[in-house]
């Protein structure tokens, strides 16, 4: 080594030591390891560049730490870091990257302190984050730290320039950790802010589609994110807000409301385009006739969409004029096209009245006068109820038998013991109301009533023969003829026959009555067995 060299030759010249040697001996200065100082090139070699620090031997520092090594010089000053005093070889190691990093750690705590926002530039993926260059200096930004919400791609960040927020610097330790996550936080609710001081409602805003849920779409207006709910989506009836918007939709939007203190913001897109229900009664006046789509299928109607964003109900009232509906799933099908009249518009409370029924001819229409009272008809059994049995007259008209109207003589308990469905009968017309469509039908009145004579065949104090048919708790019921029955009560028989009625007279018996009374207008005999 040089300084070596010309130590040995002071040596060999006088034992003892020289005032030059002694000067020389004050030139060397103390160093410690870890130091950074500032030496200067000596000679520059394949692989490696010499260093005189002012120390007893030379410094060596690897060639690939420089960025230009080659084009060093001697006599260059250059700032190095003392990683070891001396190596095996008596060598004194020096880096020049460590005495840039230690410069700019100083420069970084001389210029920074915690809370600082600096810009940053990602180095190298590490566990659990990246290792971002602050003007030099590491730091550490945690993948917790990298993203507003949860751990985003780590990936994505790399090479890309962004500010981040000095969390905490270790003096100690010579670490700084740093967040990207509060300088968006902080630029997100500067943005916020700035938005909710411009909104105004009634103002339009451009802002794209984040979110879609059932009830609605969330818009980012660029800082804050607005709900467009479903009902505000279209004028229309819609069945989910996927069918509007899809994410990432650019859409403008008008302002609805917003609230400043809780950031809620209601947006609206139908809003943008005019309300069909302004001129509805001008173009839908009561009277006219349109095509509609079922769109909702309820069980007290039919909801019709006869224009984009206009609906009407069709009452199950107004759907038939003569069968009487109950559910009129049963008839219609969402989607399918039907005639419909206007009969009530209601602008106010957007509301419109539709028929089904008054788009064909009404087939009570002068009913009087095609079955007039006590006219013979024909017609079909459709249903039986256990009041009586509704009989098609023609299409569109049903008439009723009453079970009071089945016989003049026999106890009917339900229409099935004389009628079957899609039998054809024979009726007479008992009564017509067109106003409350109903026509009353008689099956009875094809014959003469009976009772009319009854009085006089069967005189009050004639004794005859008849048949006990029932019981009850008041007496026994006897036919005196076929159908025809009258009651011996129990206060016209014996005392002990009236305790134990069905022991004296049981069904089938044939027994002699005496005619007390006949009501021929109610259809009842009375009879006794006093005296006979």
């Amino acid at each position: 080594m040089l300084r070596e060299q010309t130590i040995t030759r002071f040596e060999d010249q006088n034992d003892e030591p020289s005032l030059l040697e002694i000067n020389y001996d004050q030139t060397f200065h103390n160093f410690k390891q870890g130091e950074v100082v500032k030496g200067h090139v000596l000679r520059v070699t394949e692989n490696e560049v010499l260093v005189d620090i002012g120390y007893k031997s030379e410094g060596v520092i690897a060639i690939y730490e420089f960025k230009n090594g080659k084009a060093l010089k001697p006599g260059d000053e250059v700032d190095v870091y003392i990683d070891e005093m001396e190596d095996e070889k008596g060598r004194c190691i020096l880096s020049r990257r460590k005495a840039e990093r230690s410069r700019g750690w100083d420069d970084v705590i001389a210029k920074y302190k915690e809370g600082d926002i600096v810009a940053a530039r990602p180095v190298r993926k590490v566990k659990g984050g990246l290792m971002v260059d602050v003007e030099g200096v590491e730091a550490f930004l945690p993948a917790s730290l990298a993203f507003i919400k949860g751990f985003g791609n780590l990936n994505a960040l790399v090479e890309q320039a962004f500010d981040i927020k000095i969390i905490k610097i270790n003096p100690e330790r010579r670490n700084i950790i740093v967040s990207r996550k509060d300088v968006l936080e902080a630029e997100k609710q500067v943005s916020k802010d700035k938005i909710l001081s411009e909104l105004e409602v009634g103002t339009v805003r451009n802002g794209v589609v984040k979110n879609i849920t059932d009830f609605g779409a969330f818009v980012n207006l660029g800082g804050i994110d607005g709900l467009l709910h479903i009902t505000d989506m279209s004028w229309g009836r819609i069945s989910h807000p996927s069918e509007i918007v899809k994410i990432g939709d650019k859409i403008d939007v008008k302002i609805l409301h917003f609230d400043k203190a809780t950031h809620k913001v209601s947006l609206g897109l139908k809003q943008l385009l005019s309300n069909p229900w302004d001129d509805v009664e001008n173009r839908f006046p009561i009277g006219t006739r349109v095509q509609g789509r079922v769109v909702n299928i309820v069980p007290y109607g039919v909801f019709v969409e006869i224009d984009k964003g206009i609906e009407g109900l069709v009452h199950v009232s107004e759907i038939s004029w003569s069968k009487r509906v109950t559910n009129p799933s049963e008839i219609f099908k969402p989607g399918e096209i039907a005639d419909v009249m206007v009969l009530a518009v209601d602008k106010a409370n957007q509301k419109i009245s539709l028929g089904i029924r008054q788009t064909a001819d009404n087939p009570w229409v002068g009913i009087e006068d095609r079955y007039s009272v006590g006219t013979r008809i024909k017609g079909t059994v459709w249903n039986l109820t256990d009041f009586g049995a509704f009989v098609q007259v023609e299409s569109g008209i049903d008439g009723l038998i009453h079970i009071s109207d089945m016989s003049w003589t026999k106890k009917v308990s339900h229409p099935k013991e004389l009628l079957k469905k899609g039998q054809e009968i024979d009726a007479v017309v008992l009564s017509v109301d067109q106003i409350k469509r109903k026509l009353s039908l008689g099956l009875k009145q094809l014959e003469e009533d009976p009772w009319v004579k009854i009085s006089e065949r069967y005189p009050s104090g004639s004794v005859v023969e008849g048949v006990v048919s029932k019981s009850a708790t008041f007496g026994v019921f006897v036919e005196v003829e076929k159908d025809i029955e009258g009651l011996l009560h129990i206060s016209e028989m014996n005392q002990d026959q009236a305790t134990t009625l069905e022991t004296h007279f049981p069904a089938g018996k044939k027994l002699n009555v005496k005619i007390l009374k006949v009501d021929s207008a109610a259809h009842k005999i009375a009879l006794s067995i006093k005296g006979v």
